[in-house]
């Protein structure tokens, strides 16, 4: 499959740099199951959007520290092109920020987390399985964000939920899967990411953060089950004609 990555990630900082783009990030993630695949990044937060969008077998969106309730330019054309991939059925699979964009594309609100900082390793609990969902009843997966989408899109169903996150992921029909985490975050990363941030989330946040890295996340089974959405939403184009 011939897969493009839309990338979200405003994040220029000096840790940035240090670190993978998610361009690359995300195309290691699809090659631990799917070796063969080819990925396009777009930045569409410097305005690369695809000229042809249409020509790729689909698209993943990625996090970033922008939050889609901003009144940007870019982030308003992202939501345009969100709408316009459901509307052609083209598949897609969104992360963090890109789980918030499609929520708010199909008219759910985006709010600040009651709880604060969802930071670390999260534990997802599987609300209904979709054809391409792994065995798993509960799902390990990084994450750091401070909002969430407020209530189930009309249209959707849900697939993830926590105490914390009520909508931690959905799917419409078998065309759009989110998760609200990062199965892209490697282990190295966000050990990193957890001490980058240690002062400006205060000691509290960060000492539970620590501690949840001592497990780690479940990112090559969920590498595996972003594939076979991609692979299940191509047998069902495919039968539909």
């Amino acid at each position: 499959m011939d897969l493009a990555i839309l990338i979200t990630n405003t994040d220029d900082s000096a840790f940035a740099r240090a670190h993978d783009d998610d361009g690359i990030v995300f195309a290691e993630l699809i090659a631990l199951a799917r070796p063969q695949w080819r990925c396009t990044p777009y930045w569409l937060c410097r305005d690369e959007f695809p000229a042809d969008l249409a020509a790729h077998d689909g698209a993943m969106m990625t996090g970033s520290p922008a939050s889609v309730n901003d009144d940007l330019p870019w982030i308003a054309r992202s939501v345009e092109l969100v709408r316009g991939m459901m509307e052609r059925r083209q598949p897609l699979f969104a992360a963090c920020f890109g789980h918030q964009l499609v929520g708010r594309a199909l008219g759910a609100p985006v709010v600040a987390n009651p709880g604060g900082w969802g930071h670390g390793l999260l534990h997802l609990t599987r609300a209904e399985r979709a054809p391409w969902s792994g065995p798993e009843d509960i799902v390990r997966l990084y994450g750091s964000h401070c909002e969430q989408v407020a209530h189930l899109p009309e249209g959707a169903r849900l697939l993830f939920r926590s105490p914390e996150v009520p909508v931690a992921g959905f799917a419409v029909d078998s065309h759009v899967f989110t998760v609200q985490h990062h199965p892209e975050m490697t282990d190295a990363f966000i050990a990193d990411l957890v001490e980058e941030y240690a002062e400006e989330l205060g000691p509290d946040v960060t000492a539970r953060a620590r501690a949840s890295l001592r497990e780690r996340a479940d990112r090559a089974a969920f590498a595996e089950e972003i594939a076979r959405f991609f692979e299940t939403a191509a047998a069902r184009a495919a039968r539909e004609g």
